[in-house]
């Protein structure tokens, strides 16, 4: 993991390569005035008290920032560090141990259906998420079928059926108002007869105002899909508009309490310079990102790559 970091230049794959490109104006916000702090000669108190202060700046939070300074901070007197890009070096492979999971992607596991579904408030960007994770999944080998179990909105139905185009894939959907249950049932049943499918992305309600709602209609999709496949749904994910900050916290506690969120689809970190939230999204809740929306066309889209963001997100 900490290849690059380690001076291996291996060749970037086209995820990371992406997901640095995407990281743009967050790098030339706030956060990308970190290399500059390390270009100083010495290592001094006040390096740390400017990292500190930058950190902060940048959406990072206070907690973590705190976290991140102290570790960094000690690596760096334990290993008699004395050149300021050595610490920056550690400052960036602490942060890759902040962003990593232990936790396998459970989409990549073998089996004959994986069922994933993707939450999230409306405009965050889900519904054409979906479209461009089936479009992903299928250009690496997988059958796709989406499922159009949110069913409140007549639009996120249409929307899912013109990803669903755009990407080459089926959808199975009802009508506006049915039992999203309903939806996935036969959702499921397609994908494991007509379609022979082997991945399942289900669009769920995006109504975080109506928690209680929302929480009943999952806990209601989760018990047809278990009913249906084995230990299903194999993955919850959640899909964050990237530019809300901190204010993402408390988005993920909602939806990590009302539909047991195993991991994050980071949106629209082209157009914010907020990216440094996610160290505390990590940090302080435990759930990882997955994938990063990297740009608005159908094949912008990257798998998570902690080493590719924090190169992105601190490039000198």
């Amino acid at each position: 993991m900490f290849r690059r970091l380690f001076g291996k230049q291996d060749e970037k794959t086209e995820d990371e390569v992406k997901l640095e490109q995407s990281l743009q104006k967050t790098r030339s916000g706030i956060l990308g005035r970190i290399s500059t702090i390390f270009q100083e000669n010495e290592i001094t108190d006040e390096l740390w008290d400017e990292l500190e202060e930058t950190l902060i700046a940048g959406d990072v939070g206070m907690s973590v920032t705190m976290e991140l300074v102290e570790k960094t901070r000690r690596r760096v007197e334990q290993e008699n560090i004395k050149a300021t890009h050595d610490a920056y070096v550690i400052l960036k492979q602490e942060m890759v141990k902040l962003l990593a999971s232990d936790e396998p992607l459970h989409i990549d596991e073998p089996r004959i259906l994986t069922v994933v579904l993707v939450v999230g408030v409306n405009g965050s960007g889900k519904t054409t998420n979906i479209g461009k994770m089936a479009h992903w999944y299928k250009n690496r080998g997988r059958k796709v079928v989406l499922g159009a179990a949110d069913t409140f909105r007549a639009a996120a139905i249409d929307q899912l059926k013109v990803w669903g185009e755009r990407a080459g894939v089926d959808v199975i959907a009802h009508e506006p108002g049915a039992d999203p249950g309903a939806v996935i049932y036969d959702a499921i049943r397609a994908s494991q007869e007509s379609r022979k499918a082997d991945l399942l992305l289900v669009d769920t309600a995006g109504r975080l105002q109506t928690k209680f709602n929302l929480m009943k209609e999952l806990e209601k999709i989760k018990a047809v899909a278990s009913k249906q496949v084995h230990r299903a749904p194999h993955e919850v994910l959640l899909v964050l508009d990237g530019s809300t900050g901190q204010n993402a916290i408390s988005q993920v506690k909602s939806f990590r309490e009302s539909a047991g969120v195993t991991g994050i689809i980071l949106t629209k970190l082209d157009g914010t310079a907020k990216g440094g939230a996610i160290l505390s999204i990590k940090r302080e809740l435990g759930v990882p990102v997955r994938f990063v929306g990297t740009g608005e066309k159908i094949d912008d889209f990257a798998l998570f790559d902690p080493v590719a963001f924090v190169e992105g997100l601190l490039a000198e």
